[in-house]
């Protein structure tokens, strides 16, 4: 028994028998006193007995159920408000349960991993009869860990609901645990958190201001750092904006497409005419909603009211305001790329053969990996086909994206053929081979943890950079302190992203109102969320696409269809606390289970 059955050792087995497909034990506690929860008090004076039924782990595939017949003793403790009290059988009851504890572990467990109708299913299975509604109880009724003092602690938000409603994610930067969710991303927020929890000595952070403010006002002794990757991604965004400045010089000189049989210059403007006229319109497009926007706003008309008038989305709107020039907008619509780039050479190819039908082409394009349309490839022959001039059937000039790609990657990690374009596109820019030295410069100073020379380089950019690069380096300047930081101590916001990208999939995975309510509890945060149901679960999206969302929101858990994918996204959002590693704080299943 003290083997195979050890939580039973404290009691007298009086009988055990098969009832369908339950099996049944009868025991009752040993020992003729009892000891009072309340005071601690022992007592042997009885009051009366009563039967509880406590489930049981299955033993043999067979449900098991505990009948034990325990006694209600009488206080004998003056002082004590409690005038009787049940007894309790050591690591086999507790007060008001019906599971024994190695069941609830289990339970919690299975919650854990799957939840829901999943979860459900699969404790049917092992023997355990256990409703959806239950494993997330279960759940939400772990305890949260402590959050003790951290001294490097990463933080970073995530989307709610994108554009609407944001969450800050609190990480542990030694144990790459998260230790908390806070409800938004203000500066308040974050403060109060800091000030609740101080000994923090280093923050880990991207370029927001709203989090720079709050770790100043609730952390001011602690050191400021930059993430590395963010500021790599603002200067490679830096660098965009300076090759599209300076895009006529991607294209190929006179002489190099003169070398491919190209005898009229009618025919180089031929060749240019289907990209020019549809970036024009897009172009044109750009400029008459900025100057409209910028018209409105000036008018005192608000951003949602802007988006009505001009049937635009709110986002796009609040784009165009923001934008004092129209060439800040234009950086983006004149360097978008097209499906169409890759199978130019093919086209000016059979173009040249004589075969100018649209159709004919868009199969033949299709074949070799075209994603696009028919329409696409119409609008790009359209305006040769008056002039019916051979087109230079020689590679496509780079694109912006190609041309940025190259200067902001290591050389070593560019192909002979990338190489040789790159070199020849710096002879032909004297801007760009200047904006490749200040980043090779930076990516020095980055990579060999040199922040003290980033004052140096800085200067560099002031004197020879391009207009693009200085504003990234005034950037720079309103946060030198928590640049200087990250360009020289080791911390990186790495873990926080990854930790993101896994709440960003389960967000995406779900729907409903209880998503952060339920994130909160799953990962252990303290924070009550205001205006959110605390009754309800997430529905994963997709999951009876035909019923209404009122309908889907009112269901009381996790997914209802039986598809395998439903069943495999079931417990996505419950196993967020296991998967964050935050399961082996709080939770006594591996000892419970005497593992």
């Amino acid at each position: 028994m003290r083997a195979l059955l050890p939580h039973l050792v404290g009691v007298v087995i009086a009988g055990v028998r098969r009832v369908g497909s339950t099996i049944r034990i009868a025991a009752e506690p040993q020992g003729d006193r009892g000891r009072c929860p309340g005071c601690d008090g022992e007592s042997a004076r009885v009051h009366s007995r009563y039967r509880r039924q406590l489930a049981d782990t299955a033993i043999g595939g067979h449900p098991v159920m505990i009948d034990l017949r325990v006694r209600r003793f009488f206080c004998d403790t003056i002082d004590c408000t409690a005038k009787t009290f049940a007894e309790q059988a050591p690591g086999l009851t507790r007060s008001r349960s019906r599971r024994t504890p190695v069941l609830g572990a289990m339970v919690t467990a299975i919650g854990l991993a799957v939840a829901g109708r999943a979860g459900a299913r699969l404790a049917t299975r092992l023997g355990v009869a256990v409703g959806r509604d239950t494993l997330l109880r279960a759940v939400r009724a772990m305890t949260d860990p402590e959050i003790g003092e951290v001294s490097v602690l990463g933080i970073d938000d995530f989307a709610i609901r994108r554009g609407h409603v944001y969450g800050t994610l609190v990480l542990d930067m030694v144990t790459s645990k998260p230790i908390d969710l806070l409800a938004d991303r203000t500066s308040d927020t974050v403060a109060t958190w800091l000030k609740e929890h101080p000994g923090t000595e280093v923050v880990c952070r991207d370029r927001a201001g709203a989090y720079a403010e709050g770790i100043r006002i609730g952390a001011p002794d602690a050191v400021q750092v930059a993430d590395r990757w963010h500021l790599w991604h603002n200067l490679a965004e830096a660098v965009e904006k300076t090759v599209t400045r300076h895009r006529a010089d991607l294209r190929l000189p006179d002489q190099e497409v003169g070398q491919v049989g190209v005898v009229t210059a009618r025919v180089d403007e031929n060749a240019d005419a289907a990209s020019e006229w549809i970036d024009g319109r897009l172009v044109t497009r750009t400029r008459e909603r900025h100057s409209a926007v910028r018209q409105l706003a000036s008018q005192g008309m608000s951003i949602s009211a802007i988006g009505r008038k001009l049937s635009l989305d709110r986002r796009t709107v609040r784009r165009f305001a923001r934008a004092t020039e129209v060439e800040e907008l234009l950086t983006k619509a004149e360097s978008r790329a097209s499906l169409l780039d890759e199978f130019k050479p093919h086209l000016h190819e059979r173009f040249n053969a004589g075969c100018t039908d649209a159709a004919r082409l868009t199969r033949e394009i299709v074949e070799l990996g075209y994603r696009g349309s028919d329409k696409t490839v119409r609008r790009y022959l359209q305006p040769l086909r008056s002039a019916l001039n051979s087109l230079p059937s020689a590679p496509a000039a780079p694109s912006v994206r190609q041309a940025t790609g190259w200067l902001t990657r290591h050389p070593d990690r560019l192909s002979t053929d990338e190489r040789t374009e790159l070199e020849a596109l710096l002879e032909r820019s004297p801007a760009l081979a200047t904006t490749r030295d200040l980043v090779h410069d930076f990516a020095e100073i980055m990579s060999e943890r040199r922040g003290s020379d980033l004052g140096a380089w800085m200067a560099d950019v002031d004197t020879k950079g391009d207009r693009a690069l200085r504003s990234f380096v005034t950037g720079l300047r309103r946060d030198l302190d928590a640049v200087t930081a990250g360009l020289t101590l080791p911390y990186s916001s790495g873990p926080v992203e990854g930790h993101i990208t896994r709440i960003i999939l389960w967000n995406l995975t779900c729907q409903g109102h209880s998503r952060l309510r339920w994130l909160t509890e799953t990962i252990g945060s303290r924070v009550a969320v205001a205006g959110t149901p605390i009754s309800r679960g997430v529905v994963p999206v997709g999951v009876g696409t035909s019923i209404s969302r009122s309908r889907r929101l009112s269901r009381a858990v996790w997914p209802s269809s039986t598809a395998a994918r439903s069943s495999s996204l079931s417990g996505i959002a419950a196993s967020i606390r296991c998967r964050l590693s935050l399961a082996s704080n709080s939770c006594p299943l591996p000892d419970a289970l005497g593992a």
